[in-house]
């Protein structure tokens, strides 16, 4: 059996590794899955391709986010402290867990907990990630006073870990003795581009802008009164029922879309350009599938400044700021996307395959 502990802040960490675990179900059939999450069970049931066993209980703490755009500084320090607080507890629950399900090798994207549990329970783990917990909580300096043990509890826990296998856009990974880099790991769409927007109903001859804000939202932009009507459809998505229509606008609804076949990616692939806060998996949609990307700031949070710096070398971008954005003034930001030249190399996004030859290697 594979374990997989990932951690529940946003969709990027699960949507990567569900990429991994669908490789590893192709090439190791015969290997059970058992998924340590609280991310969105119906992702996992959308889009996993082998059967697998989920424990949804929370195996870390993220980052606490008001909305896809704001956050909380002294409330996630706070919740990350009262969680590692009991880490070497957690751990020694964990390993029985593992032990119970013949666990033979673990990766962390990235909860602390599942390095120090495989530790315990004498089994091999790795962290893949394009960051590290300790890295993101340094990042909130004036608030670690009242929590002085957080950082060094999540260090020696990783520390315990075998190595880690490090995605592009990195930060962190100081404490790490072995490190390998990885190719992006991506979701690639399955169906052409003229497939999806037929099939779900979207015009063939428009610009359209996918809004893309995860989970968490992002309230009070400004969708009647959008500039880019004249030649864009921004596309939003749900599972409700459709938001009133809206000059400019066109609604997908997710169970339809997979109900239909289609994944996000296809829909991601479809589009001309994805408006969105910046993170990793949707930046690694965006690459594998051609798409230009128009971001936003997203709050105080050490990985925005890596991705803003390295993410134009990879994907034609353009910067949206919050208040344009809110106000509804995304013409110039989604004309300058697609305008925009293209990076002269694509770099590899196979990243999933690669990590399955080295997890094969390891339980071989």
């Amino acid at each position: 059996m594979l374990a997989f502990y990932i951690s529940g802040h946003g969709f990027g960490h699960a949507s990567r590794q569900i990429e991994i675990i669908n490789a590893c179900a192709r090439r190791l059939a015969d290997t059970r899955i058992f998924i340590r999450s609280s991310a969105s069970r119906l992702l996992f049931d959308r889009t996993v391709t082998a059967g697998f066993e989920l424990d949804t209980r929370p195996c870390d703490t993220g980052v606490v986010q008001i909305d896809s755009l704001r956050l909380d500084e002294a409330d996630t320090i706070r919740r990350a402290a009262d969680f590692h607080r009991t880490l070497d507890a957690r751990a020694r629950e964990e390993a029985a867990l593992l032990k119970a399900r013949g666990a033979r090798f673990v990766v962390s994207d990235a909860p602390a907990v599942g390095c120090a549990a495989a530790a315990v329970a004498g089994i091999p783990s790795v962290v893949i990630s394009n960051f590290t917990w300790d890295w993101i909580y340094s990042g909130y300096a004036e608030h670690l006073a009242s929590a002085p043990e957080l950082i060094p509890a999540i260090q020696r826990a990783y520390r315990q870990a075998d190595a880690a296998w490090r995605l592009p856009m990195h930060g962190g990974f100081e404490t790490f003795e072995r490190i390998t880099d990885l190719p992006f790991v991506a979701r690639h769409a399955r169906h052409s581009r003229e497939e999806t927007r037929r099939t779900l109903g979207l015009p063939l001859d428009r610009r359209l802008a996918l809004s893309s804000f995860s989970i968490y939202g992002a309230d009070g932009i400004g969708f009647a009164c959008l500039d880019s009507t004249r030649d864009w459809d921004v596309i939003l998505t749900g599972n409700g029922d459709a938001p009133p229509s809206q000059a400019g606008t066109r609604y997908v609804h997710e169970p339809s879309l997979y109900g239909a076949g289609l994944r996000y990616e296809d829909l991601v692939a479809a589009c001309d350009v994805v408006v969105t806060k910046p993170g990793y998996g949707i930046i690694s949609e965006c690459i594998a599938n051609g798409t230009a990307l128009v971001y936003t700031s997203r709050g105080r949070f050490v990985e925005y400044d890596v991705l803003v710096r390295e993410m134009p070398q990879y994907l034609r971008c353009a910067y949206l700021d919050q208040e344009s954005l809110l106000a509804g003034r995304w013409r110039s930001a989604l004309d300058a996307a697609l305008d925009a030249l293209p990076p002269s190399e694509k770099p590899r996004t196979d990243g999933a395959e690669v990590v399955t030859g080295m997890i094969a290697a390891a339980i071989s």
